[in-house]
């Protein structure tokens, strides 16, 4: 569900009366932020779904590395998490249960965010997540809104995941497309996240289900700015583009577009395989940031330097003229 339906669903809801919430369902973010002390605020988030791949273990790590996901784009570092499982009894075998927690737990592990306790139940679908606290400096919250005109879009994971798994459910897909998919899901974003402050990032979100497209347009929605996105300049995995997947697209590719239909505006020269990649639902995806344009250089170079390894590139810029708008050429 979205921020935006969300609030919906809970006019006027207000969270002051619990303590100093400097992000709550008022104004939705990736995550809610809770202040503690003038330099400590603490960072909430949870998330979980079904497996997207067949391997316990991977399926463990990607899950855990989504629901890290969220603490990254606030610019702030995990500090414990909770296991989430849901599973059905007497269909899953315990050897694939040890995988999943195994998984997760060392992808935590991996993020320096220790796994200190969880809830099971019972269920008739297997889901598997965390709820993750994290810490971050009240003053160095990453927002959604903050994009300031002439800024530059950086992205920092290839899209197309969302058409892949589809496929891989389908039988689409050889061995080694999906290992590399499934590296890129479970590849932590500590590293883009760090370099943000140190490169004075404005504003900052994680691409995960609403899709490239529906992520950018909650950073603009209602806003003073917009964005001008450059298709061609998106990293994606090119197997998504083919003609076999074409037919693999999920409900949220319908849901994304209606979602954004107000806000962006496809150019003709976009190809339809192309736009379904800008639309396609992520599962830990990568994290899309304003950076200011003389820093955006510096910051991809850094990125590879610090042994990030995924694709990554300034994918747009920021334009006042577009204000509360996207326009994808």
């Amino acid at each position: 569900m979205s921020p935006a339906a969300l609030g919906k669903i809970l006019p006027g809801f207000s969270h002051e009366a619990g303590g100093d919430v400097i992000v709550g369902l008022d104004h939705p973010d990736d995550a809610g932020v809770v202040r503690l002390s003038a330099d400590l605020a603490l960072i909430h988030t949870v998330d979980f779904f079904t497996p997207i791949v067949d391997d316990p273990y991977m399926y463990g790590q990607i899950a855990a590395a989504n629901s890290l996901s969220d603490v990254y784009a606030m610019g702030g570092t995990p500090l414990s998490a909770l296991n989430l499982l849901c599973f059905p009894v007497g269909k899953l075998d315990g050897e694939a249960l040890e995988g999943i927690l195994a998984g997760g737990r060392d992808k935590a592990h991996e993020a320096g965010c220790p796994i200190i306790g969880g809830q099971t139940v019972e269920d008739r679908e297997l889901k598997y997540g965390l709820a993750v606290t994290g810490r971050v400096h009240p003053d160095r919250i990453l927002l959604k809104s903050g994009a300031r005109p002439g800024d530059l879009l950086v992205l920092t994971k290839p899209l197309g995941v969302g058409l892949l798994t589809s496929g891989f459910k389908a039988g689409v897909g050889d061995e080694a497309l999906i290992a590399t998919a499934s590296r890129t899901m479970a590849t932590l974003s500590a590293v883009p996240s760090r370099l943000a402050e140190r490169f004075a990032a404005r504003a900052c979100t994680d691409v995960t289900g609403f899709g490239l497209l529906g992520h950018a347009s909650e950073m603009v929605r209602g806003g003073p700015v917009g964005f001008r996105i450059h298709a061609a300049a998106v990293p994606r995995f090119a197997e998504a583009e083919s003609r076999r997947y074409r037919k693999l697209r999920t409900k949220a590719d319908r849901t994304n577009r209606e979602y954004t239909a107000d806000i962006v505006t496809l150019g003709e020269g976009v190809p339809e395989a192309l736009a379904a990649v800008l639309y396609d639902p992520q599962t830990s995806g990568g994290l899309l940031l304003a950076l200011p344009a003389e820093q955006a250089t510096a910051y991809l170079t850094t990125l590879r330097q610090e042994g990030y390894d995924l694709p990554a590139a300034v994918i747009g810029e920021v334009r006042a003229d577009l204000a509360g708008r996207i326009v994808v050429e």
